[in-house]
């Protein structure tokens, strides 16, 4: 088992990446990180721990990551421990007048909120910086899918992410299952459309892990 970072390199990593988030958040939007940490699980709410059926410790304690970021955001804008249900599709559930999504891998946590009347849906999703394996790209990439202003090697990483991102951003709103042939993106021009109609923007960093945040606006 891989040993548990030391507290001094989680807070530079969750400092440099929280800094490069914000850099890229559109106005109104909240965002925030955090490596996920033993015992991370215990930071779910009671009525959070009894909607998440996952059952495996890992996941519990990213959901409990996740949760605890979202947690702090949402009460900094005024709504104070708030019970993020997940929905029977798989998402959170947040306060009227309120968009959010919550992302892991398998070390980070992330979360992002907004008020709904400055952004109309959101999605965020994180991944390490790292190459995209081949044989996932295969299933991800399109014809339609714009990348070649991006770092080769980190290229299919961000459009696999970016596609994650939008369908969470979308789905609230059509409330359609898409695929990755039903989603093309556009990274050169900061967007993504679609087979449902709706249009994403876009914004991403890639250092030090690769964030991307999709929104529809309000």
């Amino acid at each position: 088992m891989t040993p548990p970072p030391s507290s001094v390199a989680s807070s530079l990593e969750e400092t440099a990446l929280l800094r490069a988030m914000a850099a890229i958040a559109p106005s109104g939007v909240q965002v925030g990180c955090r490596l996920i940490r033993e015992g991370d699980e215990a930071h779910l709410l009671p009525e959070e721990a009894l909607s998440i059926p996952a059952r495996q410790p890992a996941m519990r304690r990213a959901s409990g990551a996740a949760r605890w970021i979202a947690h702090g955001l949402l009460a900094d804008i005024g709504f104070n421990d708030f019970t993020i249900l997940r929905a029977p599709s798989g998402a959170p559930a947040w306060p009227r007048g309120i968009t959010g999504s919550l992302a892991h891998d398998n070390e980070m946590a992330v979360a992002a909120v907004a008020p709904a009347s400055d952004i109309g849906s959101l999605g965020i999703d994180v991944e390490p910086a790292q190459p995209l394996p081949d044989d996932i790209l295969a299933l991800v990439a399109t014809h339609a899918d714009v990348t070649d202003a991006l770092d080769r090697d980190l290229a299919g990483r961000i459009l696999f992410s970016a596609k994650e991102a939008v369908y969470k951003a979308v789905y609230p709103l059509d409330r359609q299952i898409l695929g990755y042939e039903d989603i093309a993106v556009d990274l050169n021009a900061g967007f993504a459309t679609t087979t449902t109609g709706r249009r994403a923007r876009l914004a991403y960093c890639v250092a030090p892990r690769v964030v991307v945040l999709a929104f529809v606006p309000g």
